[in-house]
């Protein structure tokens, strides 16, 4: 029998692979919830949003009627929460809105599942689960090199971010003790890949190069960062959602461990090979340094052996296989998809409403 899916966040970077994922390769149904801000972006749903097994609600997951509205007549099975500010700088620059989004906004969609689960028999709560989408960044930082992220980690946020997704993983433990809402929670390392908004690291490292503008690599570029696949995490969450046991936690990551400079590196190597500058020198003479942001987490890496223990799961991608698809993707869709981002003109045409 085909699961009925919400999935909050469904327009942006990891929630449309996620959805794209579902719609591909299985006959469930989705529903996805965003509001569209900035990094939201229908473009990135183009190849499945013909199909009648998707829809869309354009939404704010702080807007308790129209969720309760959403849940009422979509009736899923299963939600995956992915809906989150998420960019580090942003949160530096302006917390509320992370506090608003993250905190506020899980508590809305839980208190919104907590009603619909409620109205179910029993099969139905039996069926449905409640899988939030989280960050190793609540973990905070590493110490030695020898050392992993495990699901069992003390949390130590350092950025008005980590500390919102802190918050709103601990609101989702409660509601799974308190109310018995059947919840899972995963935290997952850096994702890259298709469809990411070119203010990370990667994609913005990308399109810098081929406009030949510097390429800002924060401190010395000695930060450490598990870099995992887009399309594998949205593999491992559609896992977790049906297969995952409620009220556990699992880590998801990429076994990728790099230095931030040898990703730019790596980035400006591919680009020599595959858009070779025309002066024929490489795109590493674009890297500067740049003073290093505020709490700035030296390392992060992921113990992701329960994943693949109980559920089975591991990533298909390398970082050299990932990476390179990655890379190739912004150059086949540059004039497109990074256009139409960099110019705003995505957003004039959301909904066909010109707003």
């Amino acid at each position: 029998m085909a699961n009925r899916i919400i999935v909050t966040g469904g327009a942006g970077f990891i929630g449309s692979a996620v959805v794209r994922n579902i719609i591909c390769n299985t006959p469930d149904e989705v529903c996805v919830i965003d509001k569209l801000t900035y990094a939201g972006n229908l473009e990135s749903l183009a190849e499945i949003a013909d199909d009648p097994r998707y829809r869309f609600e354009k939404a704010d997951i702080c807007d308790k009627e129209a969720l309760d509205r959403i849940f009422a007549a979509f009736r899923p099975t299963h939600v995956m929460h992915l809906a989150a500010e998420s960019h580090v700088d942003r949160s530096i620059d302006g917390p509320g809105e992370f506090i608003q989004t993250n905190v506020v906004g899980t508590y809305t969609m839980l208190e919104a599942a907590r009603k619909y689960f409620n109205t179910l028999d029993e099969a139905g709560k039996a069926a449905f689960r409640f899988h939030h989408i989280s960050t190793d960044e609540v973990y905070g930082d590493l110490e030695g090199p020898e050392d992993f992220f495990r699901e069992t980690t003390p949390y130590a946020p350092s950025s008005p971010y980590s500390a919102s997704k802190a918050s709103s993983d601990h609101l989702v433990r409660a509601w799974k003790r308190t109310f018995g809402l059947p919840t899972l929670v995963t935290n997952c390392s850096n994702n890259y890949g298709p469809y990411h908004f070119p203010e990370k690291l990667i994609p913005l490292v990308i399109l810098h190069a081929l406009d030949g503008k510097e390429l800002p690599v924060y401190g010395q570029g000695l930060q450490i960062r598990d870099w995992l696949y887009v399309e594998d995490h949205a593999r491992a969450l559609y896992l977790v959602a049906t297969s995952g046991v409620p009220g556990e936690t699992y880590n998801i990551g990429g076994h990728n461990e790099k230095k931030n400079i040898e990703v730019v590196n790596k980035i400006c190597e591919l680009l020599d090979e595959l858009r070779p500058r025309t002066d024929g020198k490489s795109y590493a003479g674009q890297i500067v340094y740049v003073k290093d942001r505020p709490g700035h987490d030296m390392r992060y890496a992921i113990d992701a052996d329960k994943i693949a223990r109980e559920l089975g799961w591991k990533p298909q991608e390398s970082f050299e296989s990932g990476i390179r698809k990655t890379v190739m993707w912004y150059l086949e869709h540059k004039d497109d998809w990074c256009a139409h981002v960099l110019s705003g003109e995505y957003k004039m045409e959301r909904l066909g409403t010109g707003e």
